[in-house]
């Protein structure tokens, strides 16, 4: 009885000891295995996080650990956003090894300031959606208006029109990858007066592009359904993964119409 009790007893140990390794082994999805990159999205004017999240789950669907961040986008000028985004980025991506961003609008332009201010060594990729990076009519349009008072038109609004000393003309072209993404159908009827050319409603063609970028490539979206646009996920993950866009995309329907 001893010898069996003695045996079961080195039984369970040895049973006990396995589970403990197995427990204790890495699992190989952990969100805190090394390898996985991370990504910052940034959403654009008048807008939350909430803005990205269907862009959000695709990419982490694709593999990415994706850091969404909110900004109060209406109540500060730009150069004060940069400043705070700074500090959320530092919080949650300071020992990235390697750092994606993937932007709309003005979250592109916030970007573009950030990094010309703060380079980081773990910088991977730069995806934009409908950026204005030479300005928009709008602005010029909020400026002329004389509407540029913090109690009627949001402070960023006055610095992103086309003037050349304004906050868009005045950012240094990049010295990292960055692709482009542009929406050419536009809801707004206010275009027809404002601009000639394409554009999204609320961004032209011409001024989403920018001097050094490494691919561009346009699609039939707003200003507001080029972010939801499963397509445009679908080029954001190619850009991310190769540096370049999936030029060989077939034609597709156009985006889901929502006013932008």
């Amino acid at each position: 009885m001893k010898r069996s009790a003695a045996s079961a007893f080195v039984l369970f140990a040895v049973l006990a000891g396995l589970v403990a390794l197995i427990r204790d082994r890495p699992v190989a999805a952990s969100a805190d295995e090394r390898g996985v990159e991370d990504v910052v999205l940034l959403h654009g004017l008048g807008r939350t996080d909430r803005a990205m999240r269907p862009l959000e789950d695709a990419l982490t669907r694709a593999g990415y650990r994706v850091h969404n961040l909110r900004y109060p986008s209406l109540a500060k000028e730009p150069d004060e956003l940069v400043a705070l985004l700074a500090v959320q980025i530092e919080a949650c991506c300071a020992r990235a090894e390697k750092l994606h961003f993937v932007t709309h609008s003005l979250g592109s332009l916030l970007t573009r300031a950030l990094l010309a201010e703060s380079p980081r060594a773990s910088l991977g990729r730069v995806v934009m959606l409908a950026p204005p990076n030479s300005g928009s009519e709008y602005g010029d349009l909020a400026r002329e208006m004389k509407l540029t008072s913090a109690s009627l038109v949001p402070p960023a609004i006055a610095a992103l029109g086309t003037d050349p000393a304004g906050f868009a003309r005045r950012l240094p072209a990049p010295s990292y990858p960055v692709g482009v993404i542009a929406g050419t159908r536009s809801l707004n009827p206010l275009d027809a007066v404002l601009r000639n050319g394409e554009g999204d409603g609320a961004v032209s063609v011409e001024s989403a592009q920018l001097p050094g970028m490494t691919d561009f490539i346009t699609v039939n979206d707003t200003h507001a359904s080029i972010r939801r646009d499963p397509a445009v996920h679908a080029q954001v993950i190619a850009f991310l993964r190769n540096g370049r866009f999936n030029h060989s995309e077939p034609g597709r329907e156009p985006g889901t119409e929502e006013n932008p």
